[in-house]
């Protein structure tokens, strides 16, 4: 007979270690909340995952006084923001003008972010990261999710906890269990990300977009390298792999030329890497014991970057709105976790109405091989600078910023 799994008792379990797991995980346990947080890789260096910080996180960041330390890890910092469409470059945001603690992006690799996070939170007595944890189901009890199966390499084990927090992506597999409502607000494109190599003596040090007739590539400046993405119409890829590595290469060059004298670096397709883009959201975040954020709750497509900025405040707000509630009864805390549903939907819903804009109007005409021209509210930031502002504060802080308020439970 199997052995009996091991019992773990605590107020949330939070199912996902990435940005909207450990940042909801570190304020739950900071205001005293007892936590479990289960990641089911054993570290987090995983490559080409989204890796802008945005100045929304990092006010976060502030608030709870980890602002200086943070920015001691190596980063880069992208203060403007501009593009390319046809032979037009246009200027696209200026994030300087932020009235915030941190008004530029910073580029920084993800596993960075969440060990920064990991050990801010390892300071309280109150939290629990448990990694190699795969979670593999809801515990319900009485029509209530009342905690999480996980499989451990020292056997199974079950989390049993008033609120499980479902913070585990876009391929939620807690989402789905709970057969919660997704609308799929479709996305025509998929992104192949690469490497080059980038020469910071002679290479530009700011990101930029390339929109041309048939092609669409970004290129992002890193430390000794460019993080690039070639994006395709959805599905695209198993065609371009057909094609040959070769003809890859070429696309490549014509679509960013600079590079081109550098794409012999991509030896086969096993160094192009395929993220298939998404675009939806639940209709309900949550059930009696349980509560979506991040990703699980809303995938976002990767134009401007603010997937990962976007976990973090719904991590912010949850902590603001369910700190003290694990005193109430379970009606009430339930009634709290339909309240950060409430708080952040606008936000997201205005976020994701603006991808989608984009990408059915800029990037699906770059595909559709049609010649382009900048759009005229392009053209306007070039007449008027200031008007760069705006993008910048959208991409920057968002539609809605969520400042700390959760209280440090052990502070004085």
């Amino acid at each position: 007979m199997p052995a009996d799994p091991a019992v773990v008792d605590t107020d949330c379990c939070i199912v996902g270690g990435g940005p909207a797991g450990m940042m909801a995980g570190l304020l739950l346990a900071r205001a005293g909340v007892r936590v479990v947080v289960l990641e089911k890789h054993g570290d987090f260096l995983r490559d080409f995952r989204g890796d802008t910080v945005h100045p929304s996180t990092m006010q976060a960041m502030a608030d709870l006084g980890l602002l200086d330390d943070f920015l001691k890890l190596p980063h880069t910092e992208v203060r403007a923001l501009s593009g390319q469409v046809g032979d037009e470059v246009v200027h696209l945001a200026d994030f300087n003008g932020l009235k915030t603690a941190a008004p530029f992006i910073a580029l920084m690799p993800q596993w960075d972010f969440l060990d920064f996070l990991a050990d801010a939170a390892r300071r309280y007595p109150t939290f629990d990261l448990r990694m190699n944890a795969r979670a593999e189901g809801v515990i319900e009890r009485d029509g209530r999710v009342a905690g999480v199966r996980a499989a451990t390499p020292d056997g199974q084990m079950e989390v049993r906890a008033r609120l499980v927090i479902a913070a585990d992506g876009r391929r939620s597999l807690l989402r789905d269990a709970a057969g919660l409502p997704v609308e799929d607000l479709g996305a025509p494109i998929d992104v192949l990300w690469m490497r080059l190599s980038r020469r910071p003596a002679d290479d530009p040090e700011a990101p930029l977009g390339r929109a041309s007739a048939g092609r669409m590539f970004v290129t992002i400046p890193r430390e000794g390298y460019y993080q690039c993405g070639y994006v395709a119409a959805k599905g695209g890829f198993e065609v371009i792999k057909a094609a040959g590595i070769e003809a890859f290469r070429r696309d490549v060059a014509q679509a960013a030329p600079m590079l081109a004298d550098r794409v012999g670096e991509l030896a086969s397709f096993d160094d192009v890497h395929l993220l298939t883009v998404a675009v939806d959201r639940l209709t309900r975040w949550s059930k009696p014991g349980l509560l979506c954020i991040g990703d699980a709750a809303h995938a976002m497509s990767p134009v401007g970057g603010v997937g990962i900025n976007l976990a973090v405040q719904d991590a912010v707000a949850a902590a603001n709105i369910l700190h003290d509630a694990f005193a109430l009864d379970d009606a009430a805390l339930d009634e709290r976790a339909l309240a950060v549903q409430r708080r952040r939907l606008p936000p997201t819903k205005a976020m994701q109405s603006l991808q989608v804009l984009i990408q059915n109007r800029l990037i699906g005409a770059a595909l559709s091989g049609r010649p382009l021209k900048a759009p005229a509210v392009m053209k306007l930031f070039e007449r008027f600078p200031r008007l760069r502002r705006i993008p910048a504060r959208v991409l920057g802080l968002g539609f809605r910023l969520e400042r700390v308020t959760s209280p440090d439970a052990f502070s004085g």
